[in-house]
């Protein structure tokens, strides 16, 4: 965007009170700017110097994260620093903080009664999903207070902070009369994250003129993640460069095109659940479609593992367990009459519940090789583990609720269930505590569903001041919540 339509915030703002017009048209014209220059995971170089020329505008001293993508801003001192350590160049140093793996197993902690498909809680005073026995024998993540995760013991609460994901899709924007529509060929931010991003940078230059003032009671930090939509997700290279040091807890925004704009959507315990990524390779001798007899049919062994193994995995496990496997991708052949010598497939594994996702490589990958062995097909499976459900803390999903009660009234706080979706979140609750709200983005009376990972997927832009709105007051509700 350019510098002319970049505002400062007027002297007379102040909080608790509401966004201020000249402000909200320039978030506005810096989301639609990320709209039309969308990058994907581990490519935000645009997107990071958009942001960092912002906050550094706002008299912030943001730092790029050290794979030169993503950046973090703390607003008000933080244990005597001003975040991560910064190194030579200028970006954030790497932290000594343990990060999840990345393909391997990863460690799963601090998750209790998540056993199943829950409805939705009941709304106020829910006391988080129930009814089913804690998960136990779980790998511990590394505990509060070591390494890089440490919380300054003299700030019971720890700091705040308040992450956005910025990456887009590999999709076209399929989106015909829109001005600020994609620009660049098959690449949208058909999931949001541009908004997420655009409700984070909102936050913190209204908490970065409460802290100028004297208003601000306690440290904030911004985290901009890169790479979430690559599994396992960005969030694991934002946690070893340091990120949460004296977090002590997080909180973040997803749209929901679901939601009513003006609305949030609450959910304590589990919100999303654990997504893998599955690629499967099927190979044959191939042969003459005339004699599909006298060799492997490819085609129909890989039609029969698109149907029968998500059948077969529904029959060996509690189906309460929610285990999904979905295909996204199938491909084969060249030619009408030959029967082809390699097949690939791929998709996605998605579970509600987190025993079950530990137990899932296994029954999956059975159930493959079984359907594969019956066609005479050599199976060859790539299983990529990727992020747990996102489990919401009781207090920081209290926390949201009494933010956005006390801007827009208990109203506008709707209950929510646990949905398939795979959110890399997750792992910053491995190792503090927080909060993801669903931030609606339909706009009332739409009729017509424009979903996630959809190019036509758009957003309700008077989401932007909600979420700015609920994460300011948030942080200024949190040292006494």
């Amino acid at each position: 965007m350019s510098p002319e339509s970049e505002v400062d915030l007027p002297a007379e703002t102040v909080l608790p009170g509401t966004l201020p017009e000249a402000l909200f048209a320039e978030l506005v014209a810096f989301r639609r700017d990320l709209h039309m220059h969308p990058e994907l995971g581990n490519q935000e170089f645009r997107t990071t110097a958009a942001i960092k020329a912002r906050l550094e505008k706002a008299g912030l001293a943001p730092r790029v994260l050290p794979s030169g993508t993503g950046l973090v801003c703390d607003i008000g001192d933080i244990d005597g620093t001003a975040g991560p350590a910064a190194g030579g160049d200028g970006t954030a140093a790497p932290g000594d903080s343990a990060a999840p793996p990345g393909p391997g197993e990863p460690p799963v902690t601090g998750v209790t009664g998540v056993t199943g498909v829950t409805g939705e809680p009941p709304v106020p005073g829910v006391t988080g999903v129930t009814g089913e026995p804690p998960v136990t024998g779980v790998p511990a993540a590394p505990a509060a207070g070591a390494g890089g995760t440490a919380v300054d013991a003299s700030a019971p609460l720890g700091v705040l902070a308040l992450r956005a994901d910025i990456d887009a899709l590999p999709i076209p924007d399929s989106k015909t009369e829109c001005p600020y529509r994609s620009t660049v060929p098959d690449r949208a931010h058909a999931c949001g994250h541009d908004v997420h991003t655009t409700v984070v940078l909102g936050a913190g230059l209204v908490l970065a003129d409460l802290h100028r003032r004297g208003l601000l009671p306690r440290p904030v930090r911004l985290v901009f993640q890169p790479a979430e939509e690559v599994l396992p997700g960005g969030a694991a290279e934002a946690i070893k460069a340091g990120v949460l040091k004296g977090v002590g807890r997080i909180l973040a925004v997803h749209c929901d095109p679901r939601v009513d704009a003006g609305m949030i959507g609450l959910r304590q315990g589990a919100i999303t659940s654990a997504c893998d990524r599955l690629e499967v390779s099927l190979d044959g001798p191939g042969g003459h479609s005339a004699r599909p007899h006298l060799t492997t049919d490819l085609v129909t062994a890989a039609a029969r593992v698109v149907t029968d193994v998500p059948a077969l995995v529904g029959r060996r496990i509690d189906t309460r367990a929610g285990l999904a496997v979905t295909w996204g991708r199938i491909e084969s052949g060249h030619a009408p009459n030959v029967i082809p010598q390699h097949a690939e497939l791929a998709g996605t594994v998605r579970c509600l519940d987190i025993n079950a996702w530990r137990h899932a490589p296994d029954i999956v990958v059975a159930a493959i090789d079984e359907v594969a062995n019956l066609h005479k097909a050599k199976s060859e499976i790539n299983y990529v583990r990727g992020v747990p459900p996102v489990v919401n803390e009781p207090e920081a999903t209290e926390l949201l609720r009494a933010a956005m009660t006390v801007r827009r009234g208990a109203d506008s706080v709707e209950g929510t269930e646990q949905s398939l979706g795979g959110e890399d979140f997750s792992w910053y609750l491995e190792h503090v505590p927080g909060a993801m709200a669903r931030l609606g983005v339909r706009t009332p009376g739409e009729r017509t569903l424009r979903d996630l990972h959809q190019g036509d997927f758009d957003a309700d832009e008077s989401a932007i001041r909600v979420g700015v709105e609920l994460f300011t007051a948030a942080a200024l509700l949190h040292p006494t919540h």
